[in-house]
């Protein structure tokens, strides 16, 4: 894995945080190239800046496909490597994932296996604008039966992730001198339904537990001696209900005088394929897969920890990686040999 851990720390030295994917894409693009990959940059029409994903094949129709995110959060910081680790931005979330990827991809097509292929998405870590496109410009000669999503999950299989409803709450007041008996004010009509939100229930998961809400944002008025006029809070649900359900639930905590704003990335708990013998874990964490409905049944598996994705430490171990590649291979392979006897 020498020459990986070489093309990460490479990888890893362009930043690519969400809205300036395209060199980190042009880098895996030329990658796949040389491996003997057909390489597609797709446009996302509704991605600023000209993004495109980038998608790639063998010479066969790709029955299995390896998908992970092009993008990473901010802010951006370089590489480094000691012993155990590469560190730097994305190192885990997900360009180790990506080059563990790419390392089974060139161990399977070295024994002739040219049945997969590569989906890199823009904006993950957003809207997931890359893989709504994709789902959306499926076509021949892509025929996916599964699809393996990559994401830092400690080397395990995971089950199920939670959903997101992510949404902004806007309560309406009467400005007027906080002297006087006059309103209402937003801010009051804010609290008090945000009080009962945080008191809800969300549902539970035979696998991932409740649902759990966070009141992220909350902003209103103009002065301490002034009732508010107006007031908003943002919140995110990590679901374990559909988005309908969840819905419900929060619209009967609002108060009269509160209006419920929904925002685009909302779904449902999503379910994932466990090969035979794995012990599946939950993740409390989204990923583009709700998106990739057309790109057969999903699983979700990768090198690092989800503890040190997003942070100022993030670091990807040499072995994880390894590890995945290794059994990025195995799965690929089996899943192509059930494919074959079915």
């Amino acid at each position: 894995m020498e020459r990986w851990i070489r093309s990460l720390r490479d990888w890893v030295e362009i930043p690519s945080v969400t809205g300036a994917e395209n060199d980190y894409a042009d880098a895996l693009a030329r990658e796949l190239v040389a491996k003997g990959f057909s390489v597609e940059r797709q446009p996302v029409a509704h991605a600023v800046g000209g993004r495109f994903n980038v998608l790639a094949r063998g010479a066969g129709v790709p029955r299995v496909v390896f998908c992970t995110h092009l993008d990473t959060v901010p802010p951006w910081f370089g590489s480094r490597e000691d012993s155990e680790f590469v560190h730097g931005r994305g190192s885990c979330d997900a360009k180790g994932p990506a080059v563990a990827m790419l390392a089974a991809a060139e161990r399977l097509l070295a024994a002739g296996e040219d049945r997969i292929g590569f989906l890199f998405t823009v904006g993950e870590e957003t809207d997931s604008a890359g893989a709504q496109r994709a789902n959306a410009e499926l076509a021949e000669p892509w025929a996916p039966a599964f699809t393996i999503v990559g994401e830092p999950t400690e080397n395990r299989f995971v089950g199920a992730h939670k959903g997101v409803f992510k949404a902004k709450l806007v309560a309406h007041g009467v400005a007027g001198h906080s002297s006087q008996n006059v309103g209402p004010s937003a801010i009051h009509e804010l609290v008090h339904s945000v009080e009962r939100l945080l008191a809800g229930s969300y549902g539970t998961h035979p696998l991932l537990g409740p649902g759990t809400l966070n009141i992220g944002t909350i902003q209103g008025g103009v002065a301490a001696n002034v009732v508010a006029d107006r007031a908003e809070a943002s919140l995110l649900l990590r679901a374990v209900e559909p988005p309908d359900v969840t819905e419900g639930r929060i619209r009967g905590c609002l108060g009269a005088h509160v209006e419920l704003e929904l925002v685009m990335k909302n779904y449902g708990p999503t379910e994932f394929l466990v090969p035979r013998g794995e012990t599946p874990i939950p993740v409390a964490f989204g990923t583009d897969a709700p998106h990739l409905k057309r790109w057969g049944t999903p699983l979700l598996y990768g090198p690092g920890r989800i503890l040190d994705a997003h942070t100022d430490h993030e670091r990807v171990s040499k072995r994880s990686l390894e590890l995945a590649a290794a059994t990025y291979e195995k799965t690929a392979r089996e899943l192509l040999a059930r494919l074959d006897a079915s």
